[in-house]
């Protein structure tokens, strides 16, 4: 029975473990019609494209070679990454360089690259960055001409060739231009006044109000920056928050007019005041939104009256796409504010500006040096289903994951770091086979380009045949070993008419519900209907509708289909009138359970399966005729011997009715006694008697009406106490307790003794008597002296 159990258990469990391995195996459970649809699933996925392959076509590449797929059959396409653009990094001391245009310097590494990627399947590169030396710069001082601002004027007049001077050590080519911003020309910004137009600060000289003012382009003649900057006048308005949002939108997009070149730009941004948002216009009644554009006349912006003022994520967008890292130099009062504006634009800083901007120069080189110590890498706009991330290796041997992969800090000028790019699609585009991408560092103008080129077909997709014969007479294109159907046939082999059926899905109506495989996994769909496998072994046969069905998966007993007492249908048994159960293994004979009193289970239980099931707990054993808790035989025999044999006992006045079924002999002692190793059918009894006497006898039941018994005639008697030495004993104990404790009392009053003698001498030596006279005390006698002796 245990070895039908056994044997049932391990056939189960290889049943589920080979049906848990295809359910695991995402490659076939995908049920991929063509090679393309296979390769999409995953990059374990593969497709075996020989003719008559009759397993899953789509399976991972080791069990399609075990399954008889040869290695030119399988496709299999890998991803790639192909370099296209490699120039290495300007090492100007290496290279002995000097005088490089700006276009000549390169400070990434590689430039272009093409990558194939297959669904799944990430595809790396390294990513070099080298800080140029020597690097050129570009940069913009853009500044609040409103009358606070009229002692800051003053010592930015010579910030051309001072900053020239401060940033030798950093490029020798600089280029440096300037603007002037102040507000919007309409109420309530402006007072509109002919006198106020004309002189704001009356009785003060300055210059009409303006919104945006190109004053220089980017040059590098340091004494043309001072003598214009000379000429500049401040002038006034009258809200505290100023038009810099107009202004600094006009630097960044009019790139021709400012002059702006394919190297670092650094818009340097002065004020002492807050910034207008958009929507404040409309308190002046402009409403249109700021379009982003250039609209600059004679170095004026002309549409301030027009546009309203950018938003932040406008102005964030349009400094990130064209590169420029902006430094806003403030006063004090405002640096909380404009450091709040900073976290929301990339590669920005913010600096603290003296009262008269005296420290200006100090500030931009500061800026400057924090903002080109730190390179981050930003990617455009990934398509759809395309992931990046970025391993960082920085100086110092340190490596950072996930969002701090992305950039370095502390990078000095000629330092060198590299990153690991890994780029993953996640499908194929439904349009598009070729993306672009481009990564470049935050706030400078180089990227490198990747061209992604999606693997969305097998290569024998190009060999297809088109209106093959092996496709049911030319209805579809053999590709890749399968039919691709022409529009309006269906099936394996395009053998459906679309107009037959009310779905594309003809597998729908091979399924017996949406879980299931087609057909059980045990045959094929043919134009809607099953047509089930056959096996090797002629006699199992798959059947029902949906190759449900099968009359070999039967439970086994005794490694017998149905136990060899019945048929197997449809995965179950059909027991023979004698026999029930899952695999037939239970006789209905009741015969096995037939005790030796006749009665079925000795009428103490059922007969299931030819086994007795005692339904009275205290009885077990093959006819329930055992009882482990009942009372013992040799207890039960106890007084027929003890009354017999010894006249005592409680049976010893009805000993001759009640034990008259008794053949009792007698032996001298216990020894003579047979032992149950010698003859199996013999009980060996010890009882005690009345006198708490232990007696010995046998018995042996040959048959159900003859007991025979034998007693031993020597009882063993327990012996009675020797009371001489236990009173000695006692006395004894008594006598030694007693001294003993006269004794320990005797000790402790000696010790009591000597502490307290110890305590008195000690106190009589500490003692000190007054030696002194007492004060009140006179003598009795009295002694005077007779002047007049002389002592003769």
């Amino acid at each position: 029975m245990n070895m039908k159990v056994v044997l049932i258990s391990a056939l189960l469990g290889f049943v589920s473990h080979v049906r848990a391995k295809t359910d695991s195996n995402i490659c076939i459970s995908a049920n991929a019609k063509t090679c393309g649809e296979c390769i999409q699933i995953g990059p374990q996925c593969a497709w075996c494209k020989i003719p008559d392959f009759k397993p899953s076509r789509c399976d991972d590449k080791e069990s399609l070679e075990k399954a008889g797929c040869t290695a030119l059959g399988i496709e299999n396409p890998r991803g790639i990454v192909t370099i296209d653009k490699n120039k290495p990094v300007t090492n100007r001391k290496i290279d002995g360089e000097q005088n490089l245009r700006p276009d000549e310097i390169t400070q990434i590494q590689p430039q272009k690259l093409t990558l194939h990627l297959r669904s799944g399947e990430s595809q790396k590169f390294p990513f070099t960055f080298k800080r140029a030396e020597d690097y050129p710069i570009d940069l913009y001082f853009l500044m609040d001409l409103s009358d606070s601002m009229r002692s800051n004027l003053e010592n930015v007049k010579n910030l051309g060739t001072e900053l020239a001077r401060a940033m030798k050590h950093i490029t020798k080519d600089l280029r440096i231009g300037f603007g002037s911003f102040l507000e919007k020309l309409v109420m309530p910004f402006i007072l509109m006044t002919p006198k106020y137009l004309k002189n704001p600060c009356f009785p003060n000289d300055c210059s009409a109000p303006f919104s945006y003012k190109n004053v220089l382009n980017l040059t590098d003649d340091g004494a043309l920056f001072s003598q214009e900057v000379s000429k500049q006048k401040t002038s006034g308005n009258l809200d505290s928050p100023e038009a810099g949002f107009d202004a600094i939108m006009q630097v960044v997009v009019c790139t021709e007019v400012i002059g702006w070149r394919n190297v670092t730009r650094l818009l340097v941004f002065s004020t002492d005041a807050g910034f207008h948002l958009a929507g404040d216009g409309k308190l002046g009644g402009i409403v249109r939104p700021n379009d982003g554009k250039c609209h600059l006349e004679n170095n004026m912006y002309t549409m301030s009256n027009y546009f309203d003022y950018p938003t932040i994520s406008q102005l964030v967008d349009t400094l990130s796409d064209n590169n420029i890292q902006t430094i806003f130099a403030v006063t004090e009062q405002f640096r909380d504010l404009y450091q709040e504006l900073s976290a929301l634009i990339p590669k920005s800083a913010v600096g603290t500006l003296s009262t008269n901007s005296s420290n200006v120069i100090q500030l931009i080189i500061d800026a400057y040096n924090s903002l080109s110590s730190e390179v981050i890498l930003e990617d455009s706009k990934l398509p759809a289903g395309v992931s990046i991330s970025y391993i960082s290796h920085c100086k110092n041997g340190l490596s950072e994951k996930g969002e701090n992969g992305r950039k370095c800090s502390n990078i000095s000028i000629g330092d060198e770091v590299t990153f690991d790019i890994e780029i993953t699609a996640t499908g194929c585009p439904s349009k598009n086979k070729s993306e672009t991408v481009k990564i470049k560092p935050q706030g400078f103008t180089e990227e490198v380009e990747i061209v992604l080129n999606f693997i969305c077909e097998c290569e024998c997709h190009k060999d297809g045949i088109p209106n093959s014969p092996e496709c049911s007479g030319g209805h579809g294109t053999l590709e890749c070993g399968v039919c691709r159907c022409n529009e309006g046939r269906l099936g394996r082999l395009c053998e459906c008419s679309q107009d037959e059926f009310l779905t594309d899905d003809l597998d729908a109506n091979c399924r017996v519900d949406n879980r299931t495989d087609v057909c059980s996994n045990n045959g094929e769909c043919v134009c809607g209907t099953c047509e089930c496998k056959k096996r090797d072994n002629p006699e199992e046969i798959y059947s029902g509708k949906f190759c449900e069905c099968d009359n070999f998966s039967c439970d086994r007993s005794n490694n017998k289909l149905c136990g060899g007492h019945g048929r197997c249908e449809c995965k179950k048994c059909i027991c023979d009138a004698n026999y029930k159960g899952s695999a037939c293994e239970c006789p209905l004979d009741t015969s096995t359970c037939l005790a030796s009193n006749k009665l079925i289970c000795n009428g103490r239980g059922t007969c299931e399966c030819g086994v007795c099931k005692c339904t009275d707990q205290r009885f077990e054993g093959p006819t329930c005729e055992i009882c482990p808790t009942c009372p013992r035989i040799c207890t039960k025999h106890k007084d027929c011997v003890e009354c017999q044999q010894f006249g005592t006992g409680s049976k010893k006045h009805t000993c001759e009715i009640d034990c008259r079924s008794f053949s009792l002999t007698a032996v001298k002692t216990k020894e003579e006694l047979p032992q149950p190793n010698d003859q199996p059918y013999i009980n060996l009894c010890k009882e005690r008697d009345v006198d708490d006497c232990w007696f010995f006898f046998t018995y042996a039941t040959k048959n159900d009406d003859n007991i025979d018994v034998l007693v031993a005639e020597k009882k063993e008697c327990p012996s009675g106490p020797d009371i001489i030495p236990i009173v000695a004993g006692v006395v004894a104990g008594i006598v030694l307790i007693g001294l003993a404790l006269l004794l320990i009392w005797k000790l402790l009053m000696i010790i009591h003794d000597r502490r307290e003698f110890a305590k008195f001498e000690k106190e009589k030596m500490n003692a000190r008597w007054d030696t002194g006279d007492n004060p009140i005390y006179k003598s009795a006698v009295t002694t005077v002296v007779n002047p007049k002796y002389e002592g003769n």
